[in-house]
């Protein structure tokens, strides 16, 4: 009796090794992608931030001066808040991108390592097959022997 095993490493292991960390710079976007990068890229620092607060800045004389409560709150919600928070927001996000990339990349290497790791016990529990081959046809020598003998 003799252990037999063959180990055949999934396919997906190979390919895996060719592609690397998926990144999120790595996506084909097309033009309309390109462009909407870009001015992702331009709106999302805070240094857009700090223009759009100039900007809606130029407006606060006029809606201080109506009097008016309602057009003050529209300057704070519509002008202010949704000029100078859409790129902290957006600055944010690219932060978080990073930082989700990252992950990526720890997560792939683990995989990567594991995936290595496996491989060793593959070898090792080969050599223990072939190890153990050996002590059986020991065994079954010595029980042939034994058995001639009586």
């Amino acid at each position: 009796m003799a252990i037999s095993f063959e180990h055949v490493p999934h396919p997906r292991i190979e390919s895996r090794k060719e592609t690397g960390a998926p990144k999120a710079a790595d996506e084909h976007v097309g033009v309309n992608g390109k462009i909407a990068l870009t001015l992702t890229t331009v709106v999302g620092t805070m240094w857009c931030a700090y223009a759009f607060a100039v900007l809606a800045l130029v407006a606060l004389p006029a809606a201080l001066g109506s009097g008016n409560l309602q057009t003050m709150i529209s300057w704070v919600s519509q002008t202010f808040i949704q000029l100078v928070m859409l790129s902290v927001i957006m600055v944010g996000q690219n932060i978080l991108s990073k930082a989700s990339d990252k992950r990526a990349e720890m997560t792939y290497k683990d995989a990567d390592a594991t995936f290595h790791e496996a491989g060793q016990i593959q070898s090792h529990l080969k050599e223990q097959d072939a190890a153990l081959n050996a002590l059986l046809d020991k065994v079954a020598a010595l029980e042939a022997a034994l058995i001639a003998k009586a």
